[in-house]
């Protein structure tokens, strides 16, 4: 069911054929392997390809409670016992390893010797294969172009992550999504009770166009005290690669429409965030009422989109 609570159907008019769709939650783990021999990344920044820092005081580096690696201010109680000092306030200022009251002790040395280090990215696994020294590899981790993306599928919390071509198979796999090759759509939305819009979603449909993938979302929601219907794409890949493609939907009838030409908004911006900027075609619900005719009762909205490639 969508999260409004009420089946929604989404018909695609160049299969003429009706389906009904429920948005499900799943869950599915992605195990992220890397066999293949070291190349250059080419990302920006400090980072420099090859081997990093092999030795103990990587080990020492990680906290003792999240596994994590510790970045300043590192404590430690007075046995010489360190910790983060994230976990420093989970274990309410107690030495889990000792039970000795940690206190303010700082282990700047610790903290000095991890300046010397190289580490690699996280993301080494999935492709990144630079080193950097240590306090610069959290702020290029942030930006890695190699981190995995997270599902963008709405209407459930999924947790899964990946490249994109694990997501686009998880999509079609476990979230049910239809996969559809082409640059132009005609998709009809219909809904029996058109009053009902809080948190309503419609099923996710997933565009290959120019060998890309393309994420067509359209759900209804509150913008403040008004009820509306929304119509966005959302681009695989990151916000420098959306940028080079522009979409355009448009929805009407009895001689009056809306039309709406933007650019794709990448899956690196949340499904949530995108629609809360508004950044799509918005449609009030009395004028989506209006283009489905008869009595007003039943949402019957076509819309209608192109994708193409900016020169």
């Amino acid at each position: 069911m969508a999260p409004g609570g009420s089946a929604l159907k989404e018909v695609l008019e160049s299969n003429s054929t009706g389906m009904d769709y429920e948005v499900k939650t799943t869950k599915v783990e992605v195990n992220n392997s890397n066999n293949n021999k070291p190349t250059k990344s080419g990302n920006a920044g400090t980072g420099k390809y090859g081997m990093h820092s092999n030795n103990g005081v990587y080990e020492l580096l990680e906290c003792p409670v999240c596994t994590n690696l510790m970045y300043p201010p590192i404590h430690q109680c007075p046995n010489g016992h360190t910790l983060c000092s994230n976990c420093k306030a989970r274990v309410q200022n107690t030495c889990p390893t000792c039970r000795y009251e940690l206190g303010n002790i700082r282990c700047l040395a610790l903290e000095k010797v991890a300046e010397s280090l190289e580490v690699p990215c996280r993301y080494q696994s999935l492709g990144c294969h630079d080193i950097f020294p240590y306090y610069s590899k959290l702020k290029h981790e942030q930006h890695c172009r190699f981190r995995p993306y997270a599902c963008p599928y709405a209407g459930s919390e999924c947790s899964v992550t990946g490249d994109i071509s694990t997501l686009v198979v998880h999509l079609k796999d476990d979230h049910k999504v239809d996969m559809h090759d082409g640059c132009t759509f005609n998709h009809r939305y219909v809904k029996s009770n058109p009053h009902e819009v809080e948190n309503a979603t419609w099923m996710l449909t997933v565009f290959n166009c120019f060998g890309r993938q393309f994420c067509l979302h359209f759900e209804a929601f509150q913008l403040g005290m008004a009820p509306v219907y929304m119509a966005f794409l959302r681009f695989m890949g990151d916000e420098n690669e959306a940028k080079k493609f522009s979409y355009s939907l448009e929805v009407g009838a009895h001689g009056r429409k809306l039309t709406w030409q933007g650019i794709p908004r990448s899956i690196r911006d949340s499904h949530r965030k995108v629609r809360d900027s508004q950044d799509g075609l918005i449609i009030p619900r009395n004028l989506a009422l209006y283009f489905s005719g008869g009595d007003r009762q039943e949402l019957k909205l076509r819309v209608t989109g192109r994708i193409w490639k900016e020169e």
